[in-house]
């Protein structure tokens, strides 16, 4: 049995559903919103390579060692963007939250807070984690901005840990949260999002 099997999330509208190569269509459609694939500090695919992408995630997932998601619209269906549990270490139940991107539209919108927020719930109170990590590239501002307005705490920086899209190789932002910690993030998010109604 996986330590993550495969699981619905969904809250204020917002499902997160497995991904599967039904989604390809719609993640294309997110990613060309916006052109997000010309961000140098991303990893969002191109939309003739979604396929890709997807095949990629399902390997790592046969791996056990991410489970990708897409982010919908509950109503609609219509794909919002993805997100994953990756980096999962079933022996000391802690995993990270990444690959996450959404379409333009998306972006300083309540989705984000709401997906992280069913995945965090999901990874602490059902998995039953210890720590949740994130990381990103130590040029993307914009996504640590949002990982510390998630609550989490900055770990450190791994110096030349990771390549980039462009072959550059980049510096990584660490950050974690601990289990003790999740009841007063919890409050804050859910304050936070039912703030922003």
């Amino acid at each position: 049995m996986a330590f993550v099997e495969p699981v619905t999330l969904e809250a204020r509208g917002i499902k997160l559903v497995p991904l599967s190569l039904a989604h390809e269509d719609g993640l294309g459609a997110a990613a060309a919103d916006g052109e997000l694939w010309t961000i140098r500090v991303t990893s969002v695919p191109e939309p003739d390579q979604t396929r890709k992408y997807i095949e990629d995630a399902l390997a790592m997932r046969e791996a056990g060692n991410r489970f990708a998601f897409a982010i919908t619209d509950a109503a609609s269906g219509t794909v919002l963007g993805s997100s994953s549990y990756h980096d999962i270490l079933p022996a000391v139940k802690r995993l990270e939250i990444g690959y996450t991107w959404y379409a333009k539209r998306c972006q300083r919108t309540a989705v984000n807070t709401t997906a992280k927020l069913l995945l965090m719930t999901h990874a602490f109170e059902v998995l039953g984690c210890n720590v949740l990590g994130w990381r990103t590239d130590n040029f993307n501002f914009a996504s640590q901005a949002a990982i510390e307005r998630l609550g989490a705490r900055k770990d450190g920086i791994i110096r030349g840990h990771a390549l980039r899209r462009d072959g550059t190789i980049r510096d990584t932002v660490m950050y974690s949260l601990r289990s003790g910690e999740w009841p007063e993030v919890r409050a804050q998010l859910l304050h936070s999002l039912d703030k922003s109604r």
